[in-house]
């Protein structure tokens, strides 16, 4: 009975210890964020690795045809793709991270990294500029241009300057680890 009783006790903590980490999180613009920082944000996002193309004119999440609409699909995007890194959801103060999934009619946000369509490449080709108006007119066709800062590699979103990506994904590797270590220590003494 004894046995059993820490069998429950391990699995509760280990549920308690995992529900933390596995979280469903979105990054979603800030309702305060000015339209030219936002412009400029969703500038960097699609130049540096995110999956923009649904935002096009003819994607699933063009309408409605929003810089906020359009800066939070880019944003999570690119925060799916760096694998929810921590910082990865700034964008220089005009991002924030949501609990609520923001999906809407066929605009689906990507919950997961696994489900954001691939990593991100440092240095990957030229960015797509995507162009919101304020009202609801239709903007010109996008084109592809070089990326507003540098090469598209090598930027992170928190007031956009260079970062360490490799030690923050090093971090999570570790954590991961961490709890895997923890999960076999509190089996063993279930089990000994």
């Amino acid at each position: 009975m004894e046995i059993l009783y820490q069998l429950a006790v391990t699995t509760a903590v280990l549920v308690v210890l995992c529900s933390r980490i596995t979280v469903a999180t979105w990054c979603v613009v800030r309702s305060e964020a000015s339209r030219e920082a936002l412009q400029a944000a969703l500038d960097y996002a699609c130049g540096a690795g995110a999956d923009c193309v649904p935002i096009q004119p003819s994607g699933l999440c063009f309408l409605p045809n929003t810089i906020q609409a359009h800066a939070s699909y880019a944003f999570n995007s690119y925060y799916m793709r760096r694998s929810m890194a921590p910082g990865s959801c700034d964008f220089a103060g005009t991002a924030t991270i949501a609990k609520t999934d923001p999906s809407y009619g066929s605009c689906n946000f990507p919950a997961s990294p696994s489900m954001a369509g691939g990593i991100l490449i440092p240095g990957g080709g030229a960015a797509t500029t995507i162009a919101t108006p304020v009202s609801g007119v239709t903007p010109p066709p996008p084109s592809t241009v070089a990326p507003l800062f540098g090469s598209g590699g090598g930027l992170n979103p928190i007031n956009m300057v260079p970062s360490n990506s490799r030690a923050l994904s090093e971090f999570s590797i570790m954590r991961f680890r961490f709890l895997s270590i923890i999960f076999f220590v509190l089996t063993l003494h279930v089990f000994l």
